[in-house]
């Protein structure tokens, strides 16, 4: 609803008039735990209040009306607005900081030439379950409730020996995510859009996860994260009725031809499923090389395994023989160095 029919209602009701997005933002008041959580959500707050401002009769009179001087109310107002238009100037330079250190972290991590996927999906789809399933290490916040997770986090995947993964926890979406928590969770939505893949999360136990897949669809939209190679996750399937569970038809109908996989994030097997999935597309566009490097050129050999995942080495007369497994943009450069 508007400002000026919240304040309507208000005035007819006597009571506080609470609208959808409110609502949502009181949930992630509730959530937040992080400095840079807690911040978001303030920013979001305050760009809802602004335009919600107004006096309650001549409570807010300053100064009284007449000749040369301001109507009932006005000065406090203004007061009211400088005041909030100075904290939103104060957390937006506050989160342009956090936002910089955040892509210091990302350049780290891509110079580590460990690929990064990130989950996304509707509010509990089971993203930070899935997270923990995959990952070693401690493990995130997984609760059966709304927004349980606001700030990213990232984990280390194995998904075989010689394979590991980034992987990233991202704040859930909503059907009409309200657009100032979008432009406030800026920060946070920029994990999705670094991301080389999107593990796209869907509650297959959910009667209406198409409309939640649309939801998902129009937000990554909103943030351009609309093109980013994604497979589909639809988890929970041990909710779904037992005659449902591992029948191919079923789990075809709910993929509609979308790269994917039906899983549990309790089920191992499901899990070593969804591994193999991730293993494959980073494996495409891939080439294994044998190269020698001569020996007073050591330094390219530190460059192969920042690089690439060096698979063997060994030692010979004109220098070092190491088998690389790397990108195929990438191999050009080291085509004279072929064995």
């Amino acid at each position: 609803i508007s400002p000026s029919q919240q304040r309507n209602l208000e005035m007819s009701t006597g009571l506080r008039v609470v609208d959808r997005t409110a609502l949502i933002l009181d949930i992630f008041a509730q959530r937040a735990r992080s400095a840079a959580g807690k911040l978001q959500v303030e920013l979001a707050q305050l760009r809802y209040n602004l335009p919600r401002l107004g006096g309650q009769g001549l409570v807010l009179s300053r100064q009284g009306g007449g000749i040369g001087t301001r109507g009932p109310g006005e000065t406090k107002l203004e007061m009211d607005r400088r005041r909030i238009h100075g904290r939103i100037h104060d957390l937006e330079e506050r989160i342009a900081k956090l936002k910089n250190q955040r892509q210091l972290h990302r350049a780290q991590r891509k110079n580590s030439r460990i690929p990064m996927a990130a989950l996304v999906g509707y509010t509990n789809a089971g993203k930070s379950t899935l997270l923990n399933a995959l990952a070693a290490g401690d493990e995130v916040l997984a609760e059966d409730k709304l927004f349980a997770t606001l700030d990213p986090t990232t984990r280390l995947v194995e998904l075989d020996e010689k394979q590991e993964l980034l992987l990233t926890d991202t704040v859930g979406f909503i059907q009409k995510l309200p657009h100032t928590l979008v432009s406030a969770f800026q920060a946070t939505l920029e994990e999705t859009v670094e991301a080389d893949l999107l593990l796209h999360v869907v509650d297959a136990s959910d009667a209406n996860y198409e409309l939640q897949i649309k939801a998902v669809m129009e937000v990554l939209s909103e943030i351009g994260a609309q093109d980013k190679p994604s497979v589909f996750v639809f988890n929970k399937a041990d909710k779904l009725p037992e005659a449902e569970r591992d029948n191919e038809y079923i789990a075809a109908r709910m993929l509609q031809g979308r790269d994917g996989v039906v899983i549990s994030a309790k089920d191992e097997q499901g899990l070593k499923m969804l591994r193999e999935k991730i293993k494959g597309f980073f494996n495409q566009g891939q080439v294994t090389l044998t190269l020698c490097i001569p020996y007073d050129q050591g330094a390219l050999v530190t460059e192969l395994h920042n690089l690439g995942k060096v698979e063997a080495i060994d030692y010979d007369e004109q220098g070092t023989l190491l088998t690389v497994k790397m990108p195929v943009s990438d191999a050009e450069s080291f085509q004279k160095y072929v064995r």
